[in-house]
């Protein structure tokens, strides 16, 4: 797969995902939120907390899983504390940490807090 066509499955995978949450109560603040630690795919209201959402795209649920490593997961903890410090609660705001798979057909698996720190 070229750049460019990973680049418009990543965003096709955001966009469902981003719609799931939407359904479930949750609307979407931000997109690709860049913080100190990197970005931060999609950022949800969830009541007074927020969700940190990680989407990962593959041929499989299994696979998409296997790409989030701790580095990863430490770099996104450190952008969510970044983002938190414009929330009114700041950092004693309610977060979790989710995982969003998205397979090959469009498919998604939401993973709740996910790791450490949510």
């Amino acid at each position: 797969m070229t750049p460019a066509a990973r680049y418009q499955s990543g965003l096709a995978a955001e966009e469902v995902v981003a719609a799931a949450y939407a359904r479930a109560g949750c609307p979407v603040l931000r997109r690709r939120w860049r913080g100190p630690g990197g970005e931060i795919d999609l950022i949800a209201r969830d009541g007074d907390g927020l969700i940190f959402v990680e989407v990962k795209a593959a041929r499989s649920f299994d696979t998409a899983a296997q790409r989030i490593g701790p580095r990863q997961q430490a770099r996104i903890m450190a952008s969510a504390a970044a983002f938190l410090e414009g929330e009114p609660r700041g950092q004693l705001t309610d977060v979790r940490f989710d995982v969003a798979l998205v397979d090959r057909r469009g498919a998604v698996r939401l993973v709740r807090n996910a790791f450490e720190g949510g």
